[in-house]
């Protein structure tokens, strides 16, 4: 009898853990982030026009840690073979990178509003790319895990200045 309630036990133990294909998304956050950021980076191409440099900021990326955020400022530097930095938009002003007559910056200020974890191994975001007061989109991005990697599902432009 003991036998018998252990082997269903067993089967019943191994069916559940078969079923559950989840992925510990905390591990993959540098990679998660510079998927989502790039698809932000991606919408609008005009606003790149003349751009000295890509701006990132990180200040509300609690979740990561120094390692990931060198990944992202990485992967930017290697894309995009230009000067990256982790700087809010404040950081930029007091640097000189904007003017104030133009109400422009030299480059692109990446930022992320809000970052949800999903069930099924999806991450939203919600982020915006800023290059002047009249040249700013708001970006959703769904980034999910499927067949071994970590891809764009959606990203749809949700307003733009």
């Amino acid at each position: 009898m003991k036998l018998r309630h252990f082997t269903i036990l067993f089967f019943v133990i191994l069916i559940l853990s078969a079923c559950n294909n989840s992925i510990d998304q905390k591990e993959d956050l540098g990679e998660i982030y510079s998927i989502a950021l790039n698809s932000i980076m991606e919408q609008d191409k005009e606003l790149d026009n003349g751009m000295k440099f890509i701006a990132i900021d990180m200040s509300n990326f609690n979740e990561l840690d120094e390692q990931d955020k060198k990944e992202i400022l990485n992967f930017f530097k290697e894309k995009y073979k230009i000067e990256v930095m982790d700087a809010t938009f404040e950081e930029l002003k007091e640097k000189g990178f904007y003017n104030s007559d133009t109400m422009s910056l030299d480059g692109i200020l990446l930022s992320l509003e809000k970052v949800e974890f999903k069930f099924n191994n999806n991450v939203f975001f919600e982020g915006s790319k800023y290059s002047s007061a009249l040249g700013t989109v708001g970006v959703e991005v769904m980034v999910h895990y499927k067949d071994d990697n970590w891809k764009v599902k959606e990203a749809k432009m949700t307003w733009v200045s």
